[in-house]
Formats: C-alpha cells, structure tokens, sequence
C-alpha cells in the first residue's frame, strides 16, 4: 500500500512541478513555453536515471566497501537482509555536519550515504538506526520522488534568481507580472515538495525501527543529529537537495521559513517512535 500511494505521489509530483516549470516558461511566449516542456521532460528522464550519481556527486561521496569501512558495510548488508532488500552501494561524505541519506530509482540502483560527522558522532546502535531509516526510504521508494524533487526544485529557484535579468526584455512583457510568476512557482515547488516529505519521514522512521528492530537507536540518533546540525551546518551546493537528509540541513530557530521545511520537527518524530514501544 505504501509503495502504491508513494507512486501516485510520484506520479503527482512530476506532473505539478512539470507543469510550473511550463508556467514560467509561458512568460516567455509560447516558444519558452514549449521549451519549457522539452526541458522538463529531460530533467524528468535525467533524474529517473541518474538522480543517484547527481546527488552523490554533490556531496562528494566515496564508495566503500568490507575492506575499507567494514562496520559501515557490514551493517548495512545486515539490515538489507533484514528489510529483504538488494545491498546497496554504500558512501561515505567527506562532510563534519552529521547526516545521512539514500538515493537511487529502486531497490536494484540504491545508494546509502553518511558523513564523515554521522560516523564519528553515532555509536553503532545509532548509526544502525539511521541506515535503517535510509533503507525504509528505498524499500518505500522514497529516493526517486526525493531526486526528482530536488532537481526540478533546484530548476525553478535558478529561474526565479536569474530568469528575471533577461525575461523583462521582451517586447510587451510585463516584468512585474513574470517576477510574481516565478517567484510564486518557486514558492508552490518548496510546498509541494515539503508537503510530501514530511509525510514520508514519519514512514522511513517507522518502518526503520522495524527493519533494526527497535526505535530506540533511531531516537537517540536523531535527538543527536538534530542538536548538531544546528551547530555545525552542512555546506551543500544545492540547498534543494535539503529532502534527501535524514535531517534538515541548517537546521535554525522556528520562523515563518520553518512552513518550507522539508521534514517534521524532530520532536515530533521522537514522539512518533517512542509510542512504537507501546505496541
């Protein structure tokens, strides 16, 4: 049932998306409406097939292996046996901020990653807990909406920064106008895009405690990765890739910013997992 709903979410996602990046590019005649489908369209194919080099690539990620990491491969061959799931490729980033994150379109082209601050600042039951997370995420098929998301995202904020120096150009637009288009396509992305992330962190979180067989590693690790992301920020070139953490990167205090955060308060999902001890 999960897999289904996640993929009419998908389904759902590209095709809003799709079609603001086609309204921005309406601002520009017909001809950059058009291009603005052609476009979308790539980036929805690229993304399908290479979401999981592009992020991986930009958090410059080092694949390990049993000689190299063998407590992180290790585990996570042991909860993919758990969660009945192919092994992944398993990364480490060269990052002090403490974070993790899975991508990848399905559980045969899957990719786990941490940092090298999730590595030191986890002890084993902890670290196991946020693999298993990360492993949900991939069993849900979470990773392909997440990439898909991030990229078509990253697009839109692009254009609403610089499509304004040459769209008020043309003859007879109206600058005023296209700066409101892409400004709230911008805006309508982030919300969509936060809308469906946060629903999915509290489905990673549960089903991560059953794959590591209790929530407790999984609680503890993010009280501490919570804490820590706020005060040791991770400095990533694409701030749209925020969904694919475990976290939310630059992590602050609560503002009007917090309705365009891409996960629920990490209070909230503690709660969520303390009362999986109940059952």
């Amino acid at each position: 049932m999960t897999i289904a709903k996640n993929n009419l979410k998908t389904v759902f996602l590209l095709g809003a998306l799709t079609a603001l990046l086609v309204v921005v590019g309406a601002q520009w005649g017909r001809e950059g409406m058009i291009i603005a489908f052609v476009f979308g369209g790539i980036m929805n194919v690229g993304a399908w097939f290479f979401s999981d080099k592009i992020a991986i690539a930009a958090m410059r990620g080092r694949e390990v292996d049993e000689q190299s990491a063998p407590g992180l491969f290790r585990a996570v061959e042991r909860l993919s046996e758990a969660a009945n799931l192919p092994m992944p490729r398993v990364y480490i980033c060269p990052h002090d901020a403490p974070n993790a994150f899975a991508t990848g379109r399905n559980p045969r082209h899957a990719a786990v990653a941490v940092t090298q601050g999730a590595m030191k600042l986890l002890d084993q039951n902890e670290l196991e807990g946020v693999l298993a997370h990360e492993l949900a995420h991939i069993k849900h098929r979470d990773t392909l909406i997440s990439c898909v998301a991030a990229t078509i995202a990253g697009v839109l904020a692009w254009i609403a920064q610089w499509g304004l120096l040459f769209g008020g150009r043309r003859e007879g637009s109206n600058p005023l106008m296209m700066f409101l288009t892409v400004i709230v396509a911008a805006i309508a992305a982030a919300l969509i895009k936060a809308m469906i992330s946060r629903s999915r962190e509290y489905a990673a979180d549960a089903g991560g405690a059953e794959i590591a067989g209790t929530p407790d590693g999984l609680i503890r690790a993010l009280e501490k990765l919570d804490a820590y992301s706020k005060r040791i920020p991770l400095v990533q070139p694409n701030p749209a890739q925020n969904n694919l953490f475990i976290v939310e990167p630059f992590a602050g205090s609560k503002t009007l910013m917090n309705m365009f955060a891409t996960h629920p308060p990490t209070e909230l999902r503690v709660r969520a997992l303390e009362k999986l001890r109940m059952r």
